[in-house]
Formats: structure tokens, C-alpha cells, sequence
């Protein structure tokens, strides 16, 4: 089944929320350049991605299902929680957004590919892996606004506390890597196109042709790590790349993981618009990989502005 949110308008009116904004307007910290408008709009425009989400997995599943599938007692609840506190993100940076003389942008249509709780919570891993990773790539791009820099990091560390529940109830470890990943706004807002449906706006950020993560799925419980040498599959459209490719070409796959590192291992062809590429040792948690023509000397800003065929796709190790 797959859920959207056409489905979730009752949820979202009978899901309480709490709405303290009208009381800490004036302490918002304020907008100073164009770049922090970008980094924003990006965040919020992941915000509503993952609101639309969470409260979908809150009213589309019952206490009883949740249980059934071995999820401890109150995990139900505790979506609505999260979904609670997507709200209030999503409310937050809008009143940045306007107090700034800026437009928000909208929610969109949205398609989640979940029929039950399990795959859900699974999704949800892969989905808050994201903007976890876009908080912290966008970090980087707010260091001379501390004031916006503090109140994103404070959204962040609550965005892994969500993480860390969910793999917990899983029975996967909560905290699989030593360091996260950080993606790119390009990578983050690739990702997030998986899951749109329609949009009342975009933002203007660059669309990569698409790269599709086939095999193998998810290890049960997320554990043990999918181990070093496993082939992963990828299919892509060829004639979607934004450059000119010679067939025999080698292709490789640039896999970013653990903070901005970013290893390159050669693929194999499994026919057109085909390849896989091994688990490179030392790669853990979840991980993003980009179809590249380049074998190495790339960091992840020069993969993403000039080296990506296709991609990204988010790859679950751990």
C-alpha cells in the first residue's frame, strides 16, 4: 500500500500540537544573507517531507499494529511526538522565514512506499538520515550567522534523538557510526524527490538524473552490518546524464559516508543502465552514493558541482 497525504488531512487536524511560537517570535534569530535564506528554505522544505511522514505512520497504524509487529509499548505515541516536534520546526523556520520579508515554502504532495509498521520505521531511518545530513551540510554554510548556526544545530541534535528511537525500536543499535554523515543541499534535495508527488514550488536547486539503490535490502534489525565486499546494485538511465559518456567507459561509485569522506570503488556492469560496485571496507550506517566517471580525488562539494552522473541514492549499511 502505498500511503499519501491526501490520506493523512484527519491526522494532521486530530494530532495535537502545541504552538509556542506566538510567545518566542522576538527571540528568533534573525536572517543576514541570501545564503541563510537557501540553507532555510531547504531545511523547511525537509521539515514538511518529514511532518507528512510521521504523521502518517501515527494515523495509519494502530497501537495493537505497532505491538503486533514488536514495537514496544507507546512507540505509536512517541510518532506522534515526533511528528509533534516536526511541526513545531516546520512552524519555527517559517516565522524566520517571514519575519526575513521571505516566503516559506509550501508543503507538497507526497507518496510513501510503507504497507506496514516495520517498513515504515524503516523508511522513516532513511528519510530523518537525510535531514540529518542536510542539517549538517548546511552547518557548514551558517557560520557567520552563530544565532541561526545555534538554533539549527538545536533542531539537529533533537532530528538524531528521533533517529536513535526508531532504530531502537527496530532492535537496531541507536547509534551505529561514531560521526554521521553530512550531505550536500544538491544530495539532500535529490533524496527528498523520491517521495514528491507534485509541488506547488520548487526549490532552485539542481535535479540529478536519477540513481536507484536495487539490492540488497536492509539487513532484519538493521544488524549485522551488510559486510565489507557485498555487491551493491544500481540501475540509472544513461541517456539522463547531463554529459556525453563513452559506453566502455569505467564507471565508479562514490560512496559519502561517515562526516563528508568519500570512497570510490569501480562498478560492474550487469547490463545497460546497470552496474554494482562492492561494500568498501569501514563504511557504516547509512550511506550516499553518486555514479561518477571520476575514481577518486573528489570531496564531496566537487562530486556533487561537477562529478555526479546520477545520484544520490541512500544506501542502509548499519
Amino acid at each position: 500500500m502505498l500511503f499519501s497525504n491526501a490520506a493523512l488531512a484527519f491526522g494532521l487536524v486530530s494530532l495535537t500540537f502545541s504552538h509556542p511560537l506566538e510567545k518566542r517570535q522576538n527571540a528568533l534569530p534573525p536572517v543576514n544573507s541570501a545564503t541563510d535564506v537557501s540553507v532555510l528554505q531547504l531545511a523547511l522544505y525537509l521539515e514538511n517531507l518529514e511532518l507528512n511522514l510521521y504523521t502518517g505512520g501515527f494515523v495509519n497504524f494502530t497501537d495493537a499494529e505497532y505491538t503486533a509487529a514488536g514495537f514496544p509499548p507507546g512507540f505509536r505515541d512517541n510518532v506522534g511526538v515526533i511528528a509533534d516536534h516536526e511541526k513545531t520546526h516546520a512552524q519555527t523556520i517559517s516565522t524566520i522565514l517571514t519575519n526575513a520579508g521571505e516566503t516559506p515554502v509550501p508543503p507538497c504532495s507526497y507518496k510513501f512506499n510503507y504497507t506496514d509498521p516495520v517498513s515504515f520505521v524503516n523508511l522513516a531511518n532513511m528519510i530523518t538520515s537525510n535531514g540529518i545530513g542536510a542539517y549538517l551540510g548546511g552547518g557548514a554554510l551558517l557560520t557567520d550567522d552563530p544565532e541561526l548556526l545555534t538554533a539549527a544545530s538545536s533542531i539537529l541534535t533533537v532530528e538524531a534523538r528521533h533517529d536513535a528511537y526508531l532504530r531502537t525500536g527496530l532492535g537496531a543499535s541507536p547509534f551505529p557510526t561514531a560521526f554521521d554523515t553530512a550531505v550536500t543541499s544538491v544530495f539532500a534535495y535529490n533524496i527528498a524527490q523520491m517521495f514528491i508527488v507534485s509541488c506547488p514550488q520548487q526549490l532552485p536547486i539542481i535535479i540529478l538524473p536519477k540513481l536507484t539503490f536495487v539490492s540488497p535490502p536492509p539487513p532484519p534489525n538493521l544488524q549485522p552490518p551488510v559486510p565489507a565486499g557485498t555487491p551493491l546494485q544500481f540501475t540509472f538511465d544513461p541517456s539522463t546524464f547531463f554529459v556525453q559518456v563513452d559506453p566502455n567507459a569505467p564507471l565508479y561509485i562514490g560512496l559519502v559516508n561517515l562526516v563528508t569522506n568519500v570512497t570510490f570503488v569501480e562498478t560492474t556492469s550487469c547490463g545497460t543502465g546497470c552496474v554494482t560496485a562492492p561494500v568498501p571496507e569501514g563504511a557504516a550506517g547509512v550511506a550516499f552514493a553518486v555514479l561518477t566517471t571520476f575514481s577518486g580525488g573528489l570531496n564531496e562539494n566537487q562530486l556533487t558541482e561537477y562529478g555526479a552522473l546520477a545520484g544520490p541514492a541512500e544506501v542502509v549499511i548499519s
